[in-house]
This record gives C-alpha cells, structure tokens and sequence, in this order.
C-alpha cells in the first residue's frame, strides 16, 4: 500500500452562521487568485450565530493578503497532516488503529474517497504528535516481509 503523508499549514476563521457567510470568505480567496485544496465548515455551537472554516493551502501573496483580510490566520495551535493513497476496504480503521498505537490522541480527521482515492486530514495537538503520526503511517504503508522459510 502507497500513503503519502504530508504536513500542511491550515488557515482558520469564524464566519457568520448565515446564507453566504462562508461564500463571502471564499469569494475573496478566490478573487485573489487562492487554489484550495480542501475547505471545511462547520458550525460553532458555543457561539450562536458563528461558524468556523478550515482552509488549506493559502499560498501566495494575493491570497494571504485576502485571508488575513477576511480574518482567516494560520491555525497555529494545531499541526495537521495531509494523507492521501489508494482507497480499500478497512483503511480508515487501520489508519485509526495506527496512530492510537502510536499513543497519539487525535484533535480532528476529515476523509473522503473520490473513486479509487482517498485523502484525509488529520489534526493533531502538538508538532511532537505529527511526528509520530508520520511515521506510524509510514510503517503502516511499508510492504510486510514475508515470513521466511527454513531450510534443511
């Protein structure tokens, strides 16, 4: 199994919990020229009338100035990985299973499979955790040795 495990810098912002809040964020990203990859919101039910967007990548001087502008700044608290690979059966409990052995305590995961792919986002709490992570799915993806035989 092939993964490709790669650290991403995600962007951050409260948005209004109403029709176009998000669309109003995301019009200014893309008349600034921003190619995202993957854009997650949500509402934020400690805070009435607010939501939340997730954003990655902003890239480029045009779309940081935008971002910053519409109030979206680095996630700084979090470390969030990219994960992307062939999709088959059991791969999302695998993943999962990994990185609890590997005593990393998730802060979020978003997946999707867009026909025989997958990509997934996984966040965790501290750069030290990523590190962990990284490599737990890298040992995942390894090909297993097979099982010797014994010779007379």
């Amino acid at each position: 199994m092939s993964l490709t495990v790669t650290k991403v810098d995600v962007w951050a912002a409260e948005v209004e919990d109403s029709p176009g809040g998000l669309a109003k964020l995301l019009s200014a990203l893309a008349g600034a020229g921003a190619n995202l990859d993957c854009v997650i919101a949500r509402r934020d039910h400690s805070k009435p009338g607010k939501g939340v967007a997730f954003l990655t990548p902003v890239k480029g001087t045009g779309p940081r100035k935008a971002a910053k502008t519409g109030g979206l700044a680095p996630a700084g608290k979090l470390t969030t990985l990219r994960i992307e690979g062939d999709d088959e059966p059991g791969l999302g409990s695998r993943i999962a299973s990994a990185i609890a052995e590997a005593g990393v305590n998730l802060h979020g995961l978003s997946g999707m499979v867009m026909g025989r792919k997958f990509v997934a986002y996984i966040s965790v709490d501290q750069p030290a955790d990523a590190a962990k992570t990284s490599r737990a799915l890298k040992a995942l993806a390894a090909p297993k040795k097979a099982a010797g035989t014994k010779r007379k």
